[in-house]
């Protein structure tokens, strides 16, 4: 997913799932720390994604322990960087996407990496209106990005 996604120096972006962090530390790296946010519901996860900022000298992030949005009310994101539980039921990419597309600014992108295209492609269709797919050795990478306020169908 890193591959294909370029940052401008202002965007705002959340990590969503973020493990150990290596998405969101990368990410601090390139643009300005205070604007990465670093979520998952796993507290070891979170305690992990902290500690590998605070070693990769990026310890201005934000480190939010939640499920999914339901304890996270940050909003205005140019970018959101996904790589959902491959082997899961679509329940928790299903979330991601309708409330990812919610947090995201008018232009934002939601950027999500797979091993499975067709579920994913029309699910972000149905809610963005246009997905593009970036195939990268064995994954897909999908960019969606917001141009309404509202979902481009009931999806």
């Amino acid at each position: 997913m890193l591959s294909v996604v370029e940052f401008a120096p202002n965007d705002k972006v959340l990590d969503l799932g973020c493990g150990y962090g290596a998405v969101g530390v990368f990410t601090a790296k390139l643009i300005e720390p205070t604007n990465v946010f670093l979520l998952d519901n796993d507290p070891v996860a979170v305690e992990c994604a902290s500690a590998n900022a605070h070693l990769n000298g990026v310890g201005g992030v934000n480190v939010v322990c939640s499920n999914g949005f339901m304890d996270f009310k940050e909003t205005g994101f140019t970018k959101i960087l996904c790589n959902p539980p491959y082997h899961a039921d679509f329940a928790l990419p299903k979330h991601f996407i309708h409330k990812g597309f919610n947090r995201l600014e008018l232009g934002g992108t939601l950027w999500m990496v797979t091993k499975r295209d067709v579920w994913y492609r029309n699910k972000l269709q149905a809610i963005f209106g246009r997905v593009n797919v970036h195939p990268v050795d064995s994954y897909f990478v999908f960019e969606a990005t917001k141009q309404s306020l509202n979902y481009a169908s009931r999806g």
